[in-house]
């Protein structure tokens, strides 16, 4: 039996994420299709709030 308030918290069809960048091993950085870093692009950051990757917590012990 699925609880009744479940029927509003979650949305019936999950949309597929796009990620706008990619992360750049030589740079290590995330960037945007036409090489500039990606947290020079402020609508992103507005949208996303973020551009963080899992790469940090794989090469720095402090992230």
């Amino acid at each position: 039996m699925r609880p009744f308030t479940l029927n509003y918290t979650s949305p019936k069809v999950l949309r597929p994420v796009v990620t706008p960048y990619r992360f750049d091993a030589s740079r290590q950085l995330n960037v945007l299709p036409d090489g500039r870093p990606a947290v020079s692009d402020r609508d992103l950051l507005l949208a996303a709030g973020t551009t963080t990757s899992t790469a940090g917590s794989q090469t720095h012990f402090d992230d």
